[in-house]
């Protein structure tokens, strides 16, 4: 089988963008060009590698079998780069890193001050929602996952390096924000909106419910925090969140902490990769940036 590392450089930019004219603007070649290459590779693997279904590439079995494999030999190949560089005294590369969304209120600043000491870095830095996370890990497609849920298996290495506590809010008018104390049974006939399920905010919550036996009146699923926060500052009840989606001041965001007991639940921020790869030396000193600095958060 006669593949060179060019055309599976090619096949895995059109795997990853869904087209081949997308995927050939990446590859700075023509469109005829790379679907004469495409052609070539069918040819060489001897089985259909891709459908086009709505005008979208879709991959058939042999197809994402030669993604995963081309996206293993790239990222073997830019560690090498990488560990040559190191030899080199260099400190250069691309550092991939897939985050849930609740994770984008802090993670910038963490990358800021690893580019300021390391200017020589290129991030690729995709915020998802957790099930968009998992599915990215399963595919090993980024160094480093940051989630507060992360999947129980053995082939993953999780490390927990900041604390994610979960806490009640209110409109700043609602009758319970002027209450010093709550339990959770004060909240047992309030409307609460929550995120969507699958998330790892909403994992934690109903875990925490399930083991005080309380049955939230849930009035609605949403899958962002901002939008959230909009629908409590409005009024239509209580919610729960990390404490780091609540960026601004009360008097901006017109919501408020509840003091209720049990709570924050207390839940942890993961750095996550798979256990039998090996870091890229940019992606490895990048894991230590985020456990050192974890003591100031």
């Amino acid at each position: 089988m006669n593949i060179t590392f060019r055309q599976l450089r090619l096949f895995l930019a059109v795997a990853e963008a869904g087209s081949v004219t997308a995927a050939a603007r990446a590859m700075h070649v023509t469109q005829p060009t790379a679907s004469a290459q495409l052609r070539e590779m069918t040819l060489a693997v001897g089985t259909p590698l891709y459908e086009v279904v709505a005008r979208r590439v879709r991959l058939t079995e042999a197809g994402e079998e030669l993604a995963r494999t081309a996206r293993s030999i790239a990222d073997e190949w830019n560690s090498f780069s990488e560990r040559i560089d190191g030899l080199k005294g260099l400190t250069r590369g691309r550092l991939r890193v897939a985050v849930v969304s609740t994770a984008e209120y802090f993670i910038p600043r963490l990358l800021g001050s690893f580019c300021t000491n390391h200017p020589g870095v290129d991030i690729a830095l995709e915020v998802q929602n957790r099930d968009g996370v998992v599915t990215r890990l399963g595919e090993n497609r980024d160094d480093l996952y940051i989630m507060s849920t992360p999947p129980v298996r053995a082939d993953l290495e999780a490390t927990a390096f900041m604390p994610n506590p979960l806490v009640v809010i209110a409109s700043t008018r609602h009758a319970l924000a002027k209450r010093r104390q709550l339990s959770l049974q004060d909240l047992a006939n309030q409307p609460l909106i929550l995120r969507e399920k699958g998330s790892g905010t909403r994992m934690s919550v109903d875990k925490h419910f399930r083991k005080h036996r309380f049955k939230p009146e849930i009035r609605m699923e949403l899958g962002t925090n901002e939008a959230i926060r909009g629908v409590v500052a409005g009024g239509l009840g209580l919610s729960v969140l990390s404490r780091h989606a609540l960026r601004g001041s009360t008097e901006e965001t017109g919501v408020v902490e509840l003091k209720v007991t049990g709570f924050p639940v207390q839940s942890q921020w993961y750095v996550v990769h798979a256990r039998g790869r090996r870091l890229s030396p940019v992606a490895a000193v990048f894991r230590e940036h985020l456990l050192a600095q974890s003591g100031h958060w």
